[in-house]
């Protein structure tokens, strides 16, 4: 919480507290009603003070139809009837009502504000060889800006010096590095690294990437949905609609009694009515239910990485049908594993996994990193092999010499064109290419050493958020650009409703217009 609403939680208990105390007091020992009237003024005054000043407020600028104006005038009405203590009780429960409203939206404001960290603070420039830090804002197109490991890269720009890896997860929810080097176009927002980088920038700040995310999250409340437009018209008409109601209710019937049926005005009764008509009617929540409704919501998805352009695209998000849902680091980790060791027989998983590794440290393809990284998992990677004679043919696998011994990895005909492999490792690596898994071979001269699985697997949550989905009635469709059996492996073990395969990146449009035309849809992924 912060200070201000700190300050209303305290004012809450105190009023509280006095109207427990005043109310067993009362029932104990008999009160005067003027005295009773100036007790029960302390914890009004606590509590509703701030409501009666915005009350006055509005009536000296003529804008007194609000929510204030009547909670103001119906409690004050009650107090005048003599119901003190119920008086002080509504003016109690709104402003407990109002410390919820005012902590979610400012929960929901936090949750943007830590969306905020990928806004840089600085960029580096070289002046006399020198480095200096300047307000990304004065950098001009095409200043070479220099990014050190672990910094925000503060605008766009084209790499022109150095070679990293940049974690682009805040701007893209992609997990896994993406490599740049020189030449290569390099957005803000994400953070560098390993390696220094020098990147000629190619727009200034107010145009760059990360500063137009900022401006979509900042203004993504102000463009009202349609159901806030409806609802501010509304209560436009509304409001004084019941103000007008609740004066004739306390003034009509009693006229009417006394003028018309010769019956008793009973002008109390009517009165408490009406500020009890007052009271129900009081347009707040329909008015603030909407607006705090949008901003919980853009709270809740910041929270969570997701951020609404407008008001009016986190109301369509409610009405989506189809969401369609990228393979690729959506569904899977996006970063290739181990997933099988299938040693030959006499062999064991400790020398399969040796020779591999052995070979794989001087490829660069990013199934090599998964054996790699299985290796060191496992303890066979203590020591640095030395392969001489390297090659690799692309498509098809490596060869290279390790002391007096060849060693091979690759596919199946590249392996079995050297030596035996036996139908029965041939079937296995048939099963588990249908699961969506990539075999690779590895042979030692004429021996075969046997068979290493290599996968894109699913993320553990994934199959548990499809799942809610669909219990949302929504209907899940997942994209890739994979082979259909790979896609349909991937896709049964997820759980989703329907899988599209060989879809490349400039295909993907084509495929959401299709899918338009069964209902709404999301597309979650790049």
């Amino acid at each position: 919480m912060n200070k201000k609403q700190k300050k209303v939680l305290k004012r809450i208990i105190v009023a509280a507290v006095l109207l427990v105390i005043i109310g067993i007091a009362g029932s104990v020992v008999s009160i005067p009603k003027w005295l009773e009237f100036l007790f029960y003024l302390v914890p009004y005054f606590v509590i509703g003070y701030d409501i009666l000043r915005k009350a006055w407020k509005g009536i000296c600028n003529r804008q007194m139809f609000d929510e204030n104006f009547l909670m103001a005038v119906a409690t004050i009405g009650a107090i005048a009837l003599g119901d003190y203590k119920e008086g002080v009780a509504v003016m109690l429960f709104y402003q407990i009502g109002e410390l919820f409203q005012s902590y979610a939206v400012g929960k929901s404001r936090r949750n943007i504000s830590d969306l905020m960290d990928i806004r840089p603070d600085y960029a580096n420039i070289e002046t006399d060889g020198q480095m200096e830090k300047v307000d990304p804002d004065e950098v001009e197109i095409g200043t070479v800006i220099i990014v050190q490991p672990g910094e925000k890269v503060p605008i766009d720009g084209v790499v022109v010096e150095g070679h990293s890896s940049l974690n682009t997860s805040a701007l893209t929810g992609e997990s896994v590095p993406r490599e740049v080097a020189v030449g290569e176009e390099i957005i803000s927002g994400c953070i560098n690294i390993s390696g220094l980088l020098k990147i000629r920038t190619t727009k200034e700040f107010g145009e760059s990437t990360v500063s137009k995310i900022l401006d979509l999250v900042e203004n993504a409340s102000s463009k009202k949905s349609r159901s806030e437009n409806f609802i501010s018209r509304f209560a436009h008409y509304y409001t004084p609609a019941v103000c007008y109601g609740a004066l004739a209710l306390a003034i009509l019937p009693p006229l009417v009694r006394m003028l018309f049926m010769g019956l008793p005005a009973d002008w109390g009764i009517w009165i408490y009515r009406a500020l009890t008509f007052l009271v129900i009617s009081c347009p707040c929540a329909l008015g603030l239910a909407t607006p705090v409704a949008i901003m919980v919501g853009n709270g809740m998805g910041a929270k969570h990485g997701t951020m609404f352009k407008t008001a009016v695209s986190l109301e369509k998000t409610g009405k989506t049908q189809i969401v369609a849902l990228d393979k690729t680091g959506t569904i899977t980790s996006g970063e290739p594993q181990v997933t099988d060791l299938v040693p030959a027989d006499g062999v064991s998983e400790e020398e399969l996994l040796k020779g591999a590794f052995a070979l794989e440290q001087k490829s660069e393809h990013p199934l090599a990193r998964a054996i790699l990284a299985k290796a060191e998992e496992n303890g066979e990677a203590e020591q640095k092999s030395e392969i001489t004679q390297f090659q690799a043919v692309p498509g098809n696998g490596l060869s290279g010499k390790l002391g007096e011994d060849w060693l091979y990895g690759g596919n199946f005909k590249f392996i079995s064109d050297k030596m035996k492999i036996s139908a029965s490792i041939k079937e296995q690596a048939e099963r588990l290419a249908q699961q969506g898994k990539t075999p690779l071979f590895f042979g030692r001269n004429e021996q075969f050493l046997g068979m290493i699985a290599v996968a894109d697997v699913i993320k553990e949550d994934s199959p548990q958020a499809v799942k809610e989905l669909q219990n949302m009635g929504i209907h899940v469709v997942m994209l890739t650009g994979d082979n259909e059996r790979t896609a349909k492996a991937i896709g049964e073990q997820a759980g989703v409703d329907e899988v599209i395969a060989g879809v490349l990146p400039e295909g993907k449009e084509q495929v959401i217009r299709k899918l338009t035309e069964k209902g709404k849809v999301a597309m979650v992924g790049d």
